[in-house]
């Protein structure tokens, strides 16, 4: 049983838009993501998933209410603050990969080390260590545009990860891929979350990938309503 929280939003409210066109998306959401975890967010497309995902990460402020994330309070620390903590602590991964099409992968996956400061030697090196990893040391020079769909978002996690993040966050991440990368890219982040001192959060409608998570959080119209053990969960690679 994981007793350690990574995130915790506390009755947290999110709208946007002002007077009669303001729309409320997040209502009152209380959250909670443990350490060890891999945790699913689902719910029908428009509820509030990937604004919840976007206060967690500290890119889009709060209304009202309270978001922690390893017990520092984001709703209290100003820009740069938040924007430090997350370059330390958080790793994105995206449906679209975001990677930029001119650099190679290696200097794709460095990049949030060279945002860190580390030297463009060091970066690459460990870039390189971490695209080993997910299988791809032989493509470390290669542009994005001659990688197929699954192995471009395998560089985006090897991208994420590179900085020893302790969160991982996820927008669906396995929409775009057939089965086979899909398995291969949700086998990784599984393997990410065994780690105790790790959480992977994943915004998903992809049903083919809900028996690897821990747990799942269930939103509809901006509100959490439940949350659940999965007692299907897959520790292999299917």
């Amino acid at each position: 049983m994981h007793s350690t929280l990574a995130v915790k939003t506390t009755t947290v409210n999110k709208g946007f838009g002002s007077g009669d066109t303001r729309t409320e998306v997040l209502k009152a959401v209380s959250f909670e993501a443990r350490l060890g975890e891999l945790l699913m967010l689902v719910g029908p497309s428009g509820c509030g998933k990937t604004t919840l995902l976007s206060v967690i990460a500290g890119t889009l402020g709060i209304d009202r209410g309270e978001v922690e994330v390893f017990d520092a309070p984001l709703h209290r620390l100003d820009k740069q603050a938040v924007t430090r903590f997350r370059a330390t602590h958080i790793g994105f991964i995206f449906q679209q990969y975001n990677l930029i099409p001119t650099l190679t992968c290696v200097e794709n996956v460095s990049v949030p080390l060279r945002i860190q400061g580390h030297s463009s030697t060091v970066a690459e090196k460990k870039a390189a260590a971490m695209l080993e990893r997910v299988g791809l040391g032989s493509r470390l020079q290669h542009r994005p545009g001659m990688l197929s769909g699954g192995q471009q978002q395998r560089v985006a996690i090897a991208r994420a990860l590179v900085h020893e993040p302790r969160l991982i966050i996820c927008d669906e991440p396995t929409a775009a891929l057939d089965s086979e990368n899909g398995a291969k890219v949700i086998s990784l982040l599984r393997d990410v979350a065994k780690a105790p001192d790790r959480c992977v959060i994943i915004v998903t409608h992809d049903n083919r990938i809900f028996s690897y998570a821990d747990r799942m959080t269930h939103m509809e119209d901006g509100r959490i309503s439940h949350t659940h053990d999965n007692p299907t969960i897959s520790l292999n690679p299917r």
